[in-house]
């Protein structure tokens, strides 16, 4: 067994960073960027559910201590507590992990928060496979809960970057917003691409003409190593970014999707059913339009518990197998 081998299956279950060996990361750029923007803004108060320290939100409560709610392990309160806030003028972000605010709370963030349409912003950890502690931890059906509830935008950022030009993004929109978050050690990739969020939009961070890879989250990430591992075989691979799943920025979508003779492959860190990659194909049928086309996610079954590196390899989501995968349909 290489070293390599024997390093994924002894790596922690719960990995606080997704960063490679060597890559650079920035601290906490959530609980950063929310303190940025508080110190201007008043009304920005933060909530969480036991989970500060795990969300990032232990930050925000060092710095503004009064405009911060421990409202413990209890999920349906916190979405509850945090619509009666906002009704009152101020701005919630509140946090927990996703699978504790797609499940645990769907209810109350439907009818208390989306119903009205108020101005919560629920900011989420652990988003799919990105922890080890198995299906009670691995929120892989999140994009697909929170897509059919109506009036509900939805964030999927890729790294520290798209984290803290998020922040404000969200702050500034008018509804109810779900976002993943990456915490801890958060990797840092986009800015070598001349990246900057806009809600609703995705952005070409390469071209190419072979393959155009369409990607959120920690996907972005691996499409644009995986496209570097398949330039080394001559592959030209295209990467769109699509931080913002709903609404979907169709018109971008549609533009790259549309050059001919191009495979179209859509990388999510979800599981197949109800994610980005059946918005993406959606937009496409509407549309008229028929590429070749094939997704990148995770099968639609309950997920093993075990370390991250070997996890990822297992269900296809590592740059080196999606590389693998795009070569095989090519």
């Amino acid at each position: 067994m290489s070293v390599a081998a024997r390093k994924r299956l002894t790596t922690s279950a719960m990995i606080a960073s997704l960063a490679s060996e060597g890559q650079r990361t920035e601290a906490a750029p959530f609980g950063e960027a929310l303190c940025r923007l508080a110190e201007a803004d008043p009304r920005i108060v933060g909530m969480t559910a036991d989970l500060a320290k795990y969300t990032d939100l232990h930050v925000f409560a060092a710095r503004f201590p009064d405009r911060f709610y421990q409202m413990g392990m209890a999920e349906q309160l916190l979405m509850g507590a945090a619509a009666g806030m906002a009704r009152e003028g101020f701005m919630p972000f509140a946090t927990t992990y996703a699978v504790f605010a797609s499940r645990r709370a769907y209810d109350f963030i439907c009818m208390a928060i989306a119903e009205e349409s108020l101005p919560v912003r629920i900011v989420c950890a652990l988003p799919g496979l990105t922890t080890g502690y198995g299906p009670s931890h691995q929120a892989t059906d999140d994009l697909a809960i929170f897509r059919g509830m109506p009036g509900m935008t939805i964030i999927d950022p890729c790294d520290a970057l798209d984290i803290a030009e998020a922040v404000p993004a969200i702050a500034a929109h008018p509804g109810p917003v779900y976002m993943r978050l990456l915490r801890g050690n958060v990797p840092l990739v986009l800015d070598e691409y001349g990246y900057r969020f806009r809600l609703g939009r995705a952005a070409l961070l390469r071209d190419g003409a072979e393959v155009l890879i369409i990607s959120s989250g920690i996907m972005t990430m691996r499409a644009l190593e995986a496209a570097k591992l398949l330039a080394e075989d001559r592959v030209s691979a295209a990467v769109l970014h699509s931080p913002t799943i709903k609404p979907l920025d169709a018109e971008t979508i549609l533009a790259e999707a549309g050059r001919p003779g191009r495979l179209v492959v859509v990388a999510e860190n979800h599981s197949e059913v109800g994610g980005l990659g059946e918005a993406v194909a959606a937009t496409l049928l509407r549309a008229g339009l028929a590429p070749r086309f094939r997704q990148i996610a995770l099968p639609d079954r309950f997920l093993d518990a075990g370390a991250l590196p070997t996890l990822h390899d297992r269900y296809g989501i590592s740059a080196e197998a999606v590389a693998r995968r795009i070569r095989e349909w090519l």
